[in-house]
């Protein structure tokens, strides 16, 4: 089932339009991901389908056509920013807990139980529940901005370069991490300067020159074109 639907899509910054005419899906249990040189729109790409810029086109969720952030959030679509956007003057408790917000605001009572699946899966933030967001590492950092997202209980995660500043290791685990959340049902967009990472992870890939869809397909098949191993996996095909 399709649960991401984006037809035609065209944003940008005032008068400036960046995205031109840009269509994807992704469906239920799948990892999308975007992929293209800087400049090429795919954090505007992210912004807009989320409902934070003014947008032309279609965007649908669940066969429902979307709204503003807000709308996106309530129907279970969560956006972790490049910049990871957490609060440094507050606990690693307190974010993971204005993760869950929205749902608290329509009656969810599970908190604690959502914090403990969240421990579960990075134990590194168990051990820093109390201390403030601004002292972590830029992994743990990360981990706290995938850990609050994932206090929403999302149907979709909107990932913007997760693995942007870190240390190989730490970008393995987080790798791995998004693949837990995958078994777990959660569906992934994920724009990606790593794209030798990003289309080893995926099932199917989009690459974003200028604003438009250059290329599209399976991540398997993607991986073996000329113009992808050439420009974004740094190696030239051997006769």
């Amino acid at each position: 089932m399709t649960l991401l639907s984006v037809e035609n899509l065209s944003a940008g910054y005032g008068k400036a339009e960046v995205l031109h005419g840009v269509s994807l899906s992704v469906a239920e249990r799948q990892i999308v991901a975007i992929v293209g040189p800087n400049g090429a729109g795919k954090t505007t790409l992210m912004h807009a389908t989320m409902g934070l810029l003014p947008r032309t086109g279609l965007v649908s969720f669940m066969d429902r056509s979307a709204g503003d952030a807000g709308w996106m959030v309530r129907h279970g679509v969560v956006l972790v920013p490049e910049t990871r956007a957490l609060f440094t003057d507050m606990s690693v408790e307190e974010n993971l807990q204005l993760g869950a917000f929205a749902r608290y605001r329509q009656g969810a009572r599970d908190l604690p139980e959502s914090m403990a699946e969240v421990f579960e899966i990075f134990p590194r933030l168990a051990e820093r529940r109390r201390q403030s967001a601004g002292t972590l590492s830029g992994g743990e950092r990360q981990m706290l901005a995938l850990g609050r997202a994932l206090m929403g209980k999302p149907k979709l995660l909107l990932l913007d370069e997760p693995s942007l500043g870190l240390a190989p290791k730490i970008v393995a685990d987080i790798f791995r991490v998004i693949g837990t959340m995958r078994d777990r049902g959660i569906s992934i967009l994920l724009v990606e300067q790593n794209a030798r990472a990003a289309l080893q992870m995926a099932d199917y890939g989009y690459v974003l020159e200028m604003g438009r869809v250059a290329l599209h397909g399976s991540c398997a098949i993607l991986a073996e074109d000329d113009r992808v191993i050439e420009t974004y996996l740094g190696r030239k095909r051997h006769a």
